[in-house]
């Protein structure tokens, strides 16, 4: 439950009132923490003028059992720059993914040097409408709807990465129905009692230019909306009733993309899905050495450390390299979370430094003989993308089940530290399966799957199969994966 109100509650003596913003914070050190404290100032620096702007506030704070993360979504009214050709707008501004009161009620203290919370908070910057007088409160819920993704999840978000929304981010008929994130324009990183506080910003896109950014990169995206005013301009303002893409506006732009894609492949690791796979090696009635090894009746799961690792792939394949690396596969730690539950954010970016696998029965890597994947038709129209724009450009894709504990990773022969080679192309550990795959087969896989870039003509059940390579994909129904018995 939210509210709205002028100055989301801050009372006319804080830190917007001028001169009594020092003593503010000593006086009212409950109303005013000092993280809070700390963005708000860059606010004021930006909109000297607008002390207490409207906020949306959440009625009970998620620290007392609340559905929302964010504390409050500031809405300035920005003039814009006529001489950059910049559209009037209304600036939206978090307060919540970073630590505003460093007591652990939220994030924990982690010390001054690193980031505050998750590091950074959200800006959206929508254009202003003709006689609009006050700014529309649905980007607030949107941004609460993002926060308690990262909350959840404990996945932070970089600039260039991109988000599947699949619906008019107003609940309009609006074609903006996906989003891209990128360094806020104007807002300046914050130094706070509790760490460095980065503005991330929102932008809206269409269908079309999310597909490039996946295919190509989120970045090279975002540099070719600056480039068109209609499009967000050079502050990237999203404008809800634009109805062309970029490459309806100016269709050279495609063949920038195009060009992108072919000499630097896709910056995009990994993807949550709708997947699964089956070992064909053996009887499904074999417990010993099926996929869903059993400790009593409890099926076999992903591990902390597990997922860790595929945390970790998912990073490492925006990086770059001449030899891509996978991460070690080491022993599941005590960490006491949940196996299902994703780690701690300190520790995701981190791998282990040994790369020798510890023997444990329960999570011992096998070779299989011959798998069996399985996707909807989301997660299947991304193969060629895995296939063209990661594998033969040496790098690693990655499927992580949405409905389960599985994960598929797609390697090249030029990635480092993975568990399947050559001689033994498909190996699991645990749910997590690896599939290497040749430059020879990646292109021979492509002209079989090309029909996977035509959806409007594709009838589901489909399978591929490559029987010398005892492979199989088959793409299926939605239900299908919402049925545990898959």
């Amino acid at each position: 439950m939210e509210g709205v109100r002028p100055g989301g509650g801050l009372p006319a003596s804080g830190p917007g009132s001028g001169s009594g913003s020092g003593s503010a914070s000593g006086s009212f050190p409950s109303l005013f923490p000092p993280g809070l404290h700390g963005i708000y100032g860059e606010c004021r620096r930006l909109y000297p003028d607008q002390p207490n702007p409207l906020q949306v506030t959440a009625i009970l704070k998620y620290w007392l059992g609340g559905p929302d993360p964010l504390d409050y979504v500031s809405m300035y009214r920005n003039l814009g720059n006529p001489a950059l050709n910049v559209p009037e707008h209304w600036h939206y501004v978090s307060f919540g993914l970073s630590d505003l009161y460093g007591d652990n009620r939220v994030h924990e203290f982690t010390g001054t040097e690193g980031p505050s919370g998750f590091g950074f908070e959200l800006t959206f910057r929508l254009k202003r409408e003709t006689g609009e007088s006050a700014p529309p409160t649905w980007p607030a819920e949107l941004m609460q709807g993002l926060a308690r993704y990262v909350f959840q999840s404990e996945n932070t978000f970089c600039s260039g990465d991109h988000v599947s929304w699949h619906s008019p981010l107003d609940n309009s008929e609006s074609r903006i129905q996906h989003m891209l994130l990128t360094e806020d324009p104007q807002m300046q990183p914050v130094q706070t009692p509790f760490g460095v506080v980065t503005f991330l910003q929102i932008v809206g896109v269409c269908t079309e230019e999310l597909h490039a950014a996946q295919q190509w990169n989120g970045q090279g995206i975002l540099e070719l909306l600056r480039t068109v005013p209609l499009a967000g301009g050079p502050w990237l303002i999203t404008d809800m009733r634009r109805g062309e893409t970029i490459f309806e506006i100016d269709p050279h732009l495609q063949e920038r993309v195009d060009k992108g894609i072919e000499t630097d492949g896709s910056n995009l690791s990994g993807v949550s899905a709708k997947c699964a796979w089956d070992d064909l090696s053996r009887p499904p009635e074999d417990d010993e050495d099926s996929r869903s090894i059993c400790i009593g009746t409890q099926p076999r799961r992903l591990s902390g450390k597990d997922t860790e690792q595929i945390r970790e792939t998912l990073r490492r394949g925006l990086e770059i390299n001449s030899k891509p690396v996978l991460p070690p596969i080491n022993a599941q730690r005590q960490n006491g979370l949940n196996l299902d539950r994703a780690p701690s954010r300190k520790d995701s970016l981190e791998s282990e430094s040994s790369a020798a696998i510890i023997p444990h029965e329960l999570i011992r890597t096998r070779q299989l003989e011959s798998v069996h994947l399985k996707f909807n038709q989301e997660s299947g129209a991304l193969i060629p993308l895995c296939l063209r724009g990661r594998l033969l450009h040496g790098r690693h894709f990655t499927y992580k089940s949405i409905t389960g504990d599985t994960a598929i990773t797609f390697v090249s022969t030029g990635v480092e530290g993975a568990f399947a080679t050559e001689e033994h192309p498909y190996a699991a550990h645990g749910p997590w399966l690896q599939i290497l795959l040749t430059e020879e087969f990646v292109e021979r896989m492509l002209e079989d799957l090309e029909d996977l870039n035509s959806p409007e003509e594709f009838k589901l059940p489909k399978e591929y199969s490559w029987p010398e390579k005892k492979l199989k994909v088959s793409i299926l129904p939605d239900a299908v994966f919402d049925n545990p018995l898959h």
